[in-house]
């Protein structure tokens, strides 16, 4: 089970940074497939410690309640956009959308009834895409909802606001041990579960 929710995990990652890729490249940068990251390829998407240790070790420390993971971000360049602030939010909000995407196919899926041993790996993999399209959505740098804060920001205040990132993971953390999960995320996940008429299947 483990190992299929990291398989469920490392899909969902995948999907999440093509989303951005794509949407970069669409808006007009080649950026992302110049540098072969325009593909659904899981390989050209991982991160040794974000992909592959620190979900096992979450799953390892939760006894399977909890994982999360992140991929090597895709490059673009905002000098290729014709609108560069604008369009870094599209590019920002295309990879939680994926997710929120794959978590309501897969609401569908459990909905027409499906055998019980992957009962449980779509119950986990909507709330795995939940967890990474929610929590991407927190306006901390470098998570996706940064950008979209950004680009409603003057510019100078915008800048100095994006610099935060290089203490980002640091605020992360701390979210996480001060509960931000069990406090915020969990209730959200309960609450699209129940708007998406699954709410009977939701763990929590």
């Amino acid at each position: 089970m483990i190992i299929l929710l990291i398989l469920v995990l490392l899909i969902s990652i995948t999907f999440h940074e093509y989303a951005h890729g794509w949407m970069a490249y669409k808006l007009g940068d080649p950026t992302p497939a110049a540098s072969g990251r325009l593909t659904l390829n899981p390989l050209a998407h991982i991160d040794p410690f974000g992909t592959i240790i620190l979900p096992i070790l979450l799953l390892v420390i939760s006894k399977g309640a909890l994982s999360f993971g992140y991929a090597k971000p895709v490059p673009i360049n905002p000098y290729h956009f014709k609108n560069p602030r604008k369009d870094i939010m599209w590019v920002g909000i295309a990879g939680p959308l994926a997710n929120f995407l794959i978590a309501f196919i897969l609401s569908l899926m459990l909905k027409m009834g499906i055998p019980a041993f992957f009962e449980d790996v779509i119950i986990w993999g909507i709330i795995i895409n939940l967890i990474l399209g929610i929590f991407n959505l927190i306006p901390i740098p470098p998570l996706d909802g940064s950008k979209i804060i950004a680009s409603f920001l003057p510019y100078r205040l915008s800048c100095g606001y994006l610099r935060l990132q290089t203490y980002g993971f640091i605020f992360i953390i701390l979210l996480i041990n001060l509960g931000f999960f069990n406090l915020f995320i969990i209730p959200a996940i309960k609450v699209i579960f129940s708007l998406w008429g699954i709410g009977g299947y939701c763990p929590f």
